[in-house]
């Protein structure tokens, strides 16, 4: 279990690396995507199946759609970053350095520290947070989303042109009073 906790860090280390290094932003987003993923798998190892889950349908699939959406959209491939000063460059590789030192005190500090006696280990699976929400919080979920969808329906409202204009019905056949 250590092992892969370690084997999935050094994952997202490296690919949340790439993200920043990376120059063109379709192999930044890509590597955001390895990123997230690895993240979900930290998720699994904590025994938090729902929780991966959402986090892989959410994150790395809706998000990194809207972030593909605007980077084409934009068209960002076309823009050329100039190097940046060798100064900058020092400071950025120091500045991650220390925060890797700093982290891996953190770390240490936490390894090999029993479970407590009261852990449940079904904490986060789908069905103890389904028996919740559907029992405990039945009241607040159903609000909520009564209120999503009226959200919805008042983001259509205000996105819909004006009433008097139809643009798709085509021209009457009524005579033009004007030619009179």
């Amino acid at each position: 279990m250590l092992y892969l906790f370690y084997l999935f860090a050094a994952i997202s280390v490296i690919a949340a690396l790439v993200v920043v290094a990376a120059k063109s932003p379709i192999n930044s987003v890509i590597a955001l995507v390895v990123c997230f993923l690895s993240i979900a798998a930290h998720y699994i190892l904590l025994n938090a199946q729902f929780l991966a889950m959402v986090h892989v349908i959410v994150y790395t699939g809706a998000i990194i759609v809207l972030f593909l959406f605007v980077i084409m959209l934009l068209n960002l491939n076309s823009i050329v970053e100039e190097r940046k000063p060798v100064i900058v460059r020092v400071l950025s590789v120091v500045t991650g350095g220390l925060f890797f030192l700093v982290l891996l005190a953190a770390t240490r500090q936490g390894l090999g520290t029993p479970v407590p006696a009261g852990f449940d280990p079904g904490i986060g699976l789908v069905h103890r947070i389904g028996t919740a929400l559907f029992t405990q919080f039945l009241l607040p979920f159903e609000v909520s989303s009564v209120l999503f969808l009226s959200a919805m329906a008042g983001a259509m409202m205000l996105a819909k042109k004006d009433g008097t204009e139809n643009v798709n019905l085509p021209p009457s056949s009524e005579p033009d009073d004007s030619a009179a």
